[in-house]
């Protein structure tokens, strides 16, 4: 197989949307490290984390599609490369851990991910993405008031009590 940073994250991509966790996690680094702010206590670190995390993803969210949008931009060294995405996904099993019960919600919703590379395999992934919008769309509750609403007040007010005893505790 090529080494080719984009032929490797390629390959990264075939093997997640196939659903095969075992070759997607042999396409990483041992020690690789993945900071996902989906994952319930990120980094995840080694091969084995991840395809624990990736089991637990895809028992979770079994029709899970994750898609590049063009252009992949790699560094001129080879070392990285960052994609934008756009990943599909609806709640049918247990989200393991920490236990989310399935809604039977889908979601769509946008993010980045930059892969580093090390000797032809991924060495570390950083995914970013807007985790209340993913949270709002599978759960359907309103994490974010509109600007300006009742709720909105109700949450300043309540983050400025907050605030106003830990500053008092210092």
């Amino acid at each position: 197989m090529s080494t080719r940073p984009e032929d490797v994250f390629q390959a990264v991509l075939d093997a997640w949307n196939a659903r095969d966790v075992d070759r997607f996690a042999s396409l990483l680094a041992p020690d690789v490290e993945w900071y996902d702010l989906g994952m319930p206590h990120p980094p995840v670190r080694g091969r084995e984390a991840v395809k624990a995390f990736g089991h637990a993803v895809l028992a979770a969210f079994p029709d899970f599609e994750y898609a590049v949008e063009p252009p992949l931009c790699v560094a001129p060294d080879g070392s990285r490369c960052v994609a934008v995405w756009r990943i599909s996904a609806t709640h049918r099993g247990v989200l393991e851990p920490p236990g989310f019960a399935p809604t039977f919600r889908r979601a769509v919703f946008r993010g980045v991910d930059v892969l580093d590379f090390r000797d032809g395999r991924v060495c570390r992934i950083l995914t970013l993405f807007d985790p209340v919008a993913a949270a709002e769309q599978l759960t359907g509750l309103v994490l974010r008031p509109p600007a300006g609403s009742l709720r909105e007040r109700l949450a300043v007010l309540l983050q400025r009590g907050v605030a106003f005893f830990a500053r008092r505790r210092r």
